[in-house]
């Protein structure tokens, strides 16, 4: 990977040949200081939308589904808290050069228990999505090859593909809009919350996005594009997989698609590219990780291939024991992903600019915001669990 190519994925990366030791913080911080910043506004804009545009954008009808046409103004505000934490992580950059990562902020913030606890809430997340990868692509060959029996189940997702694959279904290939819906469904609001979060779990990457930007002043205006751009697309998304099937739309919306038409086929296959090409950037970090947890092996390639077999295995176990995308995800969503993109900026930024110790304007957005992000961390993933217990 290039050094003006970052993806979610790359603060976390260290190549081995380059590791200068097998610690923790060697591992999440060795990348991001060989970085120097050539990278022009618009790449930085390009690598933004790719970490933002995730696999959430499949699940945003029926999480609209589950909360009702009201619950698209949670998108927004779900969309506004993440941006404005995204603006906390770059301030929270500046006050220290020796910032280069996530898990810096932490350690800023808090100490080295600081340090732990992001690093332990990005590694569940990406370990928790490469399962639901697994899933995705198990459901979506299931789609596509319905009497086969599945037993286990460089290059971004193509939202843009997706979106306008499903868009020509609805148009052209007979489904239409026709769908009403409910205007809301009180009972599914935490359930679309969640979903709603989990689309916006790319704040890992916007320190390695900052430090490589040649003109730094500019990431706020890129972060806004970014995130204005991203919202309408799953804003889009959500509205059209809801006005073409209401509430029967699956948890994931290339499911409810006809597999006989082209278009249909086209936003499946895409679908389908997203986790091949993606589970060993997602999985990499936690293999590397868990092999600093023994030094005096770390660098056997034996060990290393018995740490990633594990892995793999430990993944597919999960995957094969929830198997249930939507709701996996929306676990991820509540539990994880707003801690991480909500919750854990806005305390490190107070910690870090000690604006707890003065009462303002700025102060109250940001309680607002964490108590935000704690009433979806609650109330998401008691819902979530609920629903992956009454499923099992």
């Amino acid at each position: 990977m290039s050094r003006d190519e970052p993806s979610l994925t790359v603060p976390l990366i260290a190549e081995e040949k380059q590791s200068p030791g097998c610690k923790l913080e060697d591992v999440e911080t060795n990348y991001s200081h060989s970085t120097t910043g050539t990278t022009s506004s618009f790449k930085t804009a390009f690598h933004g939308l790719n970490a933002l545009s995730g696999v959430g954008i499949l699940s945003i009808p029926y999480a609209l589904s589950s909360g009702g046409w009201l619950s698209l103004i949670l998108l927004f505000v779900i969309s506004f808290a993440a941006f404005y934490s995204g603006l906390l992580i770059q301030r929270c950059m500046d006050v220290d050069s020796n910032i280069r990562t996530y898990p810096d902020i932490g350690e800023r913030a808090f100490g080295y228990k600081g340090r732990l606890l992001v690093s332990v809430v990005i590694y569940a997340e990406l370990y928790l999505v490469a399962a639901g990868f697994l899933i995705l692509e198990g459901d979506n060959l299931q789609t596509l090859f319905p009497d086969m029996v599945l037993e286990v189940a460089g290059f971004e997702i193509a939202s843009a593909i997706i979106l306008v694959s499903i868009f020509w279904t609805g148009a052209f290939d007979g489904i239409g809009f026709n769908q009403k819906g409910t205007l809301v469904n009180w009972h599914g609001i935490p359930n679309a919350v969640s979903l709603y979060a989990f689309c916006y779990c790319a704040h890992p990457v916007f320190p390695t996005l900052y430090t490589s930007m040649k003109n730094k002043r500019q990431f706020s205006n890129v972060l806004l594009v970014c995130f204005i751009l991203c919202t309408l697309n799953y804003a889009s998304m959500a509205a059209l997989g809801y006005l073409m099937f209401g509430s029967n739309v699956q948890s994931q919306i290339t499911l409810s698609l006809p597999t006989h038409n082209f278009s249909s086929r086209l936003a499946i296959y895409t679908t389908l590219v997203n986790p091949i090409a993606k589970y060993a950037l997602m999985v990499t970090p936690i293999v590397k990780v868990t092999k600093s947890w023994f030094p005096l092996n770390c660098n056997n390639k034996s060990f290393s291939l018995f740490i990633s077999t594990a892995f793999v295995i430990s993944n597919v176990t999960v995957a094969l024991s929830v198997p249930f995308f939507g709701d996996l995800m929306s676990l991820v969503g509540a539990f994880l992903s707003m801690t991480a993109s909500t919750v854990l900026p806005c305390l490190c930024y107070m910690k870090i600019s000690r604006t707890y110790r003065r009462f303002g304007f700025e102060m109250v957005v940001l309680v607002s915001v964490v108590l935000l992000g704690i009433a979806v961390v609650v109330f998401g993933t008691y819902s979530s669990l609920l629903q992956i217990i009454e499923h099992l």
